[in-house]
Order: structure tokens, then sequence, then C-alpha cells
């Protein structure tokens, strides 16, 4: 049965906590929220390669559970929002780490419906931050955050002590959420950081720009249409590599508030992703450029990953084997 978006099945009800986990009781006790999404599905099966016992909570209002398909039966699984959750704080605090993504992870639906993105951002974070306030035992936190805090950046590459200047109702959000998990660590010794995501890409990202791009050559493989001029100047970090800085966040950073930048360290412009997608899928359409670009989105973005790099990040996956990774999922999900 088919919920309308590719590779996504309808769930009926899962039953949380089934402890089909066996691992030994020194185990690292992860929860993902948010976990049967594009990234935090990539966060589980990191956790799980690495031995940890994982809880994931997702209402699946967005995530998708057949990206958890290769580890389901290793994992808890909760249906239930996470607003649930933390109306029984003893069900949170259960945990060593926290990886909190369960969120709004886009731009448009912040500018068309402000309060959605402001209460299922901002207040949700500020929740859990209470929670966990509130308790004697702590999990580590680590926060997703966003490049949209930056807004349009005033220089580049873009550092984490960078003027933030957001521009879109999400990254103001974002960078709220930052804020009181930056406060909350320093005034109640919560050990906690947030990681910056740039533009991520990948296998079960089923929207924004990699996607949307292949999909449309897929329909016309003869022409494609791009927003804007393709001068527009992106880092694109392929999800396996965050997954695995996320982790690495949990592991190796203060837990003091900081904040990380998390991508490749590389840019490509539109034009520069357009020619490798087409490249990987081994087409010649003919590009035509809108000149026009979405309210919210900002121009230019390179980006400074040295304060990841010290904590021992160093990325694994190149664009064109990303990409062709990409498509390569693609097709299966296709069939």
């Amino acid at each position: 049965m088919s919920s309308g978006r590719l590779g996504c099945r309808v769930w009926q009800r899962v039953t949380a906590s089934t402890k089909l986990i066996t691992m030994g009781a020194d185990a690292t006790r992860a929860l993902v929220t948010g976990g049967a999404g594009f990234i935090g599905s990539h966060v589980v099966e990191h956790l799980v390669a690495d031995g940890a016992r994982v809880t994931v909570v997702d209402d699946l209002s967005t995530g998708c559970l057949d990206n958890l398909g290769r580890v389901m039966a290793r994992i808890d699984f909760d249906d239930r929002p996470l607003s649930a959750l933390l109306a029984e704080p003893a069900l949170v605090l259960d945990y060593d780490v926290i990886f909190h993504l369960a969120a709004n992870a886009y731009i448009p639906p912040s500018v068309e419906n402000p309060a959605f993105d402001f209460g299922l951002n901002l207040e949700t974070t500020f929740r859990l931050l209470e929670v966990l306030r509130t308790a004697q035992r702590r999990p580590r936190l680590v926060n997703t955050s966003s490049a949209a805090v930056y807004g349009d950046p005033q220089r580049l590459p873009i550092q984490e002590s960078d003027p933030t200047v957001p521009i879109s109702p999400y990254g103001v959000g974002k960078l709220s959420a930052e804020r009181y998990v930056a406060v909350y660590s320093q005034l109640y010794g919560i050990a906690a950081s947030s990681v910056r995501l740039f533009s991520v890409y990948g296998p079960r990202q089923r929207k924004q720009v990699v996607y949307d791009l292949i999909d449309r050559l897929v329909r016309d493989p003869s022409r494609l249409d791009v927003i804007g001029d393709g001068t527009q100047e992106r880092d694109f970090t392929y999800v396996e590599d965050v997954a695995a800085a996320m982790v690495l966040v949990s592991r190796q950073a203060p837990g003091a508030g900081e904040v990380f930048n998390v991508a490749s360290g590389d840019t490509h412009s539109i034009a520069q992703l357009v020619g490798a997608i087409c490249a990987a899928m081994e087409l010649d359409p003919e590009i035509a450029y809108t000149g026009s670009v979405r309210p919210g989105d900002a121009e230019r973005w390179s980006v400074d990953t040295s304060a990841l790099a010290a904590l021992g990040y160093e990325p694994r996956m190149s664009l064109i084997d990303g990409l062709r990774a990409t498509w390569d999922w693609y097709r299966a999900e296709r069939g």
C-alpha cells in the first residue's frame, strides 16, 4: 500500500518498546527523535552499526517506516508524537544521548505557515529542554539546527562565530532553539551541542534540490527547468557524512552549548550540480534557468568546517559519488 510518497508505506501503529535488542548493559543507549526521517534514519543506522541500543520516536507524519527497514529488527520504535513522550519524562530520560531531529526540516512551510514551524521546531525543543532541566540524570543532547540561521552570510566561508541574521521563520526558529540549548547548557549543566546542517542530500530524501532535479529528469530527459540562474552556490553534503558527524559530536564535543557547522567543505554552483547530476544519470538535456529564487533562500554559502574537523571529522563522499549513490537508490525505489 502506498502513502503517496515514493517508497513509503502506510503504518497503522507500532507497539513501543518491544525490547528486541540484546546488547550488553554497557552499550550506549540512544534516543533519536524523528528517527524515521531522511537524516534521522541514517543516524540510527550509524548508531546500530556501532553497537548502540537505539530507540526511535517518530509519529510518521513526515518520516517513513521503510527508511528503517535495514535495522527495524534491532531497534525499539515508538510511533507517538514527541509531545506525548515529553508528558512522561521518565520515557525520555532513560538514555545516554538524545539526537533531536523531530522538526519541520524545510524553509517553504515556515514561510507559508510560521505558527506551524514555531510549534514544531522551537516549542518542542523548549519542552525537551525543560524535561532535561528538571531531571537528576540528564542524557547528552545533540540538537539539529540549520545553515538557515545565517541568512545571507556577510562573509565567506561561514564560521560559527559569524553574525546570524535569518531571513525565514524557519531560520529564526532554529536560531532560537540553538540559543535555548546554549543557555540551558550553561545555566543548568545540560551537556548539549547543536549542529548546523547545510545542503544535505542522499538516499531517502524525497524532496529538495537533488531529488527534485533527478525526478524531473526522469519525467523529461530532454529538458530541465532550474530555479535561479545557476550561479547560486551551496555546500552539498552526503547524508552518511552528516550522520557520522552528529555521532562524533555526541562523543567528542564539550557539550557546553556550542554549535558546529556540518558540511563537506566544498562549494558547488547549482549549474555544477546540474551538470554532475546529468553526468550521473548519463543524460544531456536542454537546461533552462528561471532567473528567480524562492523567498527566504540565501544566494551563496561556503562553509568553514574547521571546528568539526578538530573533533576528527573528515567527509568521505565526493559530490559525484554521492549523486551516483542517490541515483542508484532512486532507481531501486522505483523498481
